[in-house]
């Protein structure tokens, strides 16, 4: 008997699976609405609360970001960013990184999309390239969100610095969109983390319980001072290195130092991810 070596006339690698269509699929999808509107809700429930206990800088004697939220709408998106960069936007960069792969896995189409045929590479750079976009999608959201809330609310103005002092209104755009991006960065551990569990395994929930639950872990360690400079190799030590730019003269060591770790990270996991998906036995 013969093999059949012959390739169907006009079939290319490139055109399978266009990043579109992935992308028409996710959107639909209820959990990516639900995120959507936690993230577009979170600001103006922090508006409430902030009109409900009063002004956060009569209180305590403290300097925090905390107290200069409602300085301005500049300020409001910082403080924004400050209360949900430790764990509100992990979830959305876990979800739709877990859930990508391991979703298709539990409806049983996975087989048959490998069999449309979609190279395996293929798929999984469709998939990740999507997921990482409406992530970074999520973390643009919430700070644009905030900063137009925080404007109606407070006002136009300077981002006002706890310590003393105050950014102009367009270099504070451009630092908080290089605090946006720094984020999302020393996310893209956890986005490793729960695309590489995504292959692994055919429960949604377990890719991003697991990546949670790791990044939780991290934080916890990094909490651990007795670890000493062993806390420098952990991407959660360098999560809030973003504050340093927030300031009248930037640092950029520590966002430069976690910008590194995360990447590193990131690079050994989604080559995990790939080598071992190319090498899984798909039966579901």
């Amino acid at each position: 008997m013969s093999t059949l070596t012959e390739v169907a006339s006009g079939y290319q690698t490139r055109h399978t699976l266009p990043l579109r269509v992935e992308l028409v699929r996710q959107l639909k999808r209820r959990r990516t609405l639900i995120m959507g509107a936690v993230l577009v809700l979170l600001p103006f429930v922090l508006l409430i609360a902030f009109a409900i206990g009063g002004d956060p800088a009569a209180r305590n004697g403290q300097i925090t970001l905390m107290n200069t939220a409602t300085a301005s709408g500049a300020n409001f998106a910082a403080v924004n960013l400050f209360v949900s960069a430790g764990f509100l936007l992990v979830i959305p960069v876990a979800l739709f990184c877990g859930d990508t792969v391991a979703s298709e896995a539990g409806w049983s189409s996975l087989r048959y999309l490998l069999a449309a045929p979609v190279p395996r590479a293929r798929l999984l750079w469709s998939k990740l390239v999507v997921a990482l976009g409406l992530s970074l999608v999520a973390m643009i959201m919430l700070p644009v969100v905030a900063l137009a809330v925080g404007t109606a609310a407070y006002g136009w103005g300077p981002l006002q610095i706890p310590t003393g002092g105050a950014l102009d209104t367009g270099t504070a755009v451009q630092r908080l969109a290089v605090t946006v991006a720094y984020i999302f960065v020393s996310q893209l551990v956890t986005a490793g983390l729960a695309f590489w569990l995504s292959t692994k395994t055919d429960a949604p929930l377990g890719a991003v319980g697991g990546a949670v639950g790791l990044t939780i872990v991290g934080n916890v360690l990094d909490a651990v001072t007795a670890l000493g400079h062993w806390r420098d190799f952990l991407p959660a030590h360098w999560q809030f290195a973003w504050a340093d730019i927030v300031q009248p003269h930037p640092e950029w060591s520590g966002m430069i130092q976690g910008t590194s770790i995360s990447l590193t990270y990131a690079c050994v996991l989604f080559a995990l991810a790939f080598r071992g998906f190319a090498r899984k036995d798909v039966v579901s």
